[in-house]
């Protein structure tokens, strides 16, 4: 990324959903422009510690962080590491996902609720308290969404239905929050091979029509999403406010 002028050398991030996939390499962005950060996980710590081990590699100081974002009475340990270690934050990427993919006529009220938590609700609670660290500072805020939020895509009724509120919300947060200085937007990536692929069951399938479809010729990498975050937290993006830029190599214009 060298010589693109995109320099936030003593910016402080945190990325929830860091230790894997779309969140670790946003996470290594940023360390690679200058960013010490914040990496927020769920479930296993080793792939977390490997993520801070990429952050530290650029001589940049990282932290971990194991909460689940959803739970929003456990967020308040989260900030407070975040404020003694960093002094403050510059940067919040909102990435941790998760949902259930069934049919929506098998959906339960249990499954609706997880989803939408996890995935929409989550920002609210994370921007409320992020917003307070980022006083006196130009602040970003950066939302990852997904092309279900105006796409039918089978057993996605739930996340997709998130996802939406997502992009809402995003721009709700993005009218309160610039007078402070602080921009929020989002990003909605095409179609990703992670982990969350494993979870439908024709994911063979889905990944090769997408690469067929896709006029850019080949399916979006983490990295392509990554260099869309480092974008919209640098100068260069300073008039994008609660817009929702789509990274997926043009799949989504081919009807």
């Amino acid at each position: 990324m060298a010589g693109i002028g995109i320099d936030l050398t003593g910016k402080k991030a945190l990325v929830t959903g860091g230790s894997r996939g779309i969140g670790r390499a946003i996470a290594i962005r940023l360390a690679e422009a200058g960013c010490d950060v914040a990496i927020n996980y769920l479930r296993s710590r080793a792939p977390a510690q490997e993520t801070a081990k990429a952050v530290e590699a650029y001589g940049r100081k990282a932290l971990t962080y194991k909460v689940n974002v959803a739970q929003v009475d456990k967020l308040d340990g989260m900030f407070d590491t975040i404020q003694e270690e960093f002094g403050g934050l510059d940067i919040l990427v909102s990435n941790a996902a998760s949902g259930v993919i069934k049919p929506a006529m098998e959906l339960t009220r249990r499954h609706w609720h997880w989803t939408m938590d996890i995935n929409a609700a989550a920002l609210l609670d994370l921007a409320q308290h992020a917003s307070k660290l980022m006083a006196d500072r130009e602040g970003h805020i950066i939302a990852v969404s997904s092309l279900g939020a105006v796409r039918a895509i089978p057993n996605y009724a739930a996340v997709g239905a998130s996802k939406a509120a997502l992009e809402s919300l995003v721009r709700h947060l993005a009218v309160e929050l610039a007078p402070q200085g602080i921009r929020v937007n989002a990003i909605s990536a095409g179609v990703v091979d992670t982990d969350a692929l494993k979870h439908f069951s024709n994911r063979t399938q889905l990944l090769d029509e997408s690469a067929r479809r896709t006029p850019a010729g080949r399916l979006t990498e983490p990295s392509d999403v990554a260099d869309a975050a480092l974008f919209l937290t640098s100068p260069l993006a300073r008039m994008m406010v609660g817009q929702t830029m789509v990274v997926d190599g043009g799949y989504s214009i081919m009807g």
